[in-house]
């Protein structure tokens, strides 16, 4: 797999820590680590990545609805991380999860199957 530069969106700073450092290990450049709905969505416009890692659950708005403003651009791979991804799954049948805790081979899987498939809501 190419390295990708990449945004994490997470808003517990220990996961994001772990997160970013995972990435790294694998290769990818962290561009950014974003922490709110808002802030989310306004750096995915200025960096332009090219892959974004989005928690679902964020103290201030949500990573889905982050999503849903960001691909109204285009289109943007990403995959949604939570701790309880039912909920994710039945919003969005398509997308591409990650179920916290997780290894780095979950991460990497789902890296790759954001990555080779463009998902359209």
């Amino acid at each position: 797999m190419q390295p990708l530069h990449v945004l994490v969106v997470e808003d517990d700073a220990m996961i994001s820590t772990v997160l970013a450092e995972m990435l790294t290990e694998m290769g990818h450049a962290v561009d950014g680590i974003e922490s709110t709905e808002a802030t989310a969505i306004a750096a995915a416009h200025r960096l332009k990545p090219q892959l974004m890692i989005v928690d679902v659950g964020l103290l201030e708005g949500s990573g889905v609805a982050a999503m849903e403003v960001i691909l109204r651009a285009g289109p943007q791979p990403h995959v949604f991380m939570s701790g309880d991804i039912s909920r994710v799954k039945a919003l969005r049948p398509g997308a591409v999860t990650l179920q916290k805790p997780f290894r780095e081979l979950d991460l990497y899987r789902a890296i790759r199957r954001a990555v080779g498939a463009e998902t359209v809501w």
